[in-house]
């Protein structure tokens, strides 16, 4: 299965899939009792068919397992969708090893996504944070080095550890709901550094053959309601939508 690196330390791998295209068919037709398969014209219709109508169960059988090695924040945002299945390292059972999330820019306060980010800090800043950014990541190694040394459990010497210390999980998800997942942490204004671990699960989707059909129908959809929300956003009149439609929707 493929697996992609990221993040210094980090990478996503898919270790197990169950489903294809044709279990999605064969669900949806199972109600009226006819063949799933009709030939590809009529199969890729009615994926796309399901996809555009939010008939979710027959994306519900296919089931993928993913191993993520990700910074804790990360993670952290990742165990919100809660329609995921989660193993992770425990910080309890072992120790951590030293590894770090390193940003390659510091990134300002976003002035319209206040949540998010804005552009880079200047060059000035940047310098400054990454010696002190550096300078508490050794002494924070340091301390709780020392506090396992001095006989402190482990899961009360994990108290000073950062989110930024890299973690491994396993997630298992149905594709409808990773479905969404990618909706969300794709988008711009998704945090940078969930974005491209959505980015890579993606990348390894469009690998994926036996599910082309569904993974096509996600993406033409996905980026038509980007582009829909922008022309909310943008447009009080919305004189954009009616382009956007021409040219997304056939």
């Amino acid at each position: 299965m493929q697996k992609i690196t990221l993040l210094e330390h980090g990478f996503v791998e898919l270790i197990d899939s169950m489903g294809s295209d044709q279990r999605v068919l064969q669900a949806a037709r199972v109600s009226t009792g006819s063949h799933p398969s009709k030939g590809e014209i009529q199969d890729r219709g009615l994926i796309r068919y399901l996809y555009r109508n939010k008939h979710t169960s027959p994306f519900e059988k296919i089931v993928l397992e993913f191993h993520i090695k990700c910074p804790l924040f990360v993670a952290r945002q990742w165990m919100r969708h809660r329609t995921q299945s989660y193993n992770e390292y425990s910080g309890r059972y072992t120790t951590y090893e030293p590894e770090i999330y390193y940003p390659k820019s510091w990134r300002a306060q976003g002035d319209k996504n206040h949540q998010g980010s804005g552009d880079p800090l200047p060059e000035d800043q940047q310098k400054w944070l990454n010696a002190n950014y550096s300078n508490y990541i050794v002494a924070e190694n340091k301390l709780y080095d020392e506090m396992i040394a001095r006989g402190v459990t482990r899961e009360m010497a994990r108290f000073i550890v950062p989110v930024s210390q890299f973690t491994e999980f396993y997630s298992t998800v149905n594709l409808w709901n990773l479905f969404h997942f990618l909706h969300l942490r794709l988008h711009e204004h998704a945090q940078y550094e969930i974005q491209i671990y959505a980015q890579a699960i993606l990348k390894i989707l469009e690998s994926m053959e036996a599910i082309k059909w569904s993974v096509e129908i996600f993406k033409e959809m996905n980026e038509l309601e980007y582009l829909f929300q922008q022309a909310v956003n943008k447009d009080k009149e919305l004189k954009a939508i009616k382009l956007h439609l021409e040219n997304f929707i056939r």
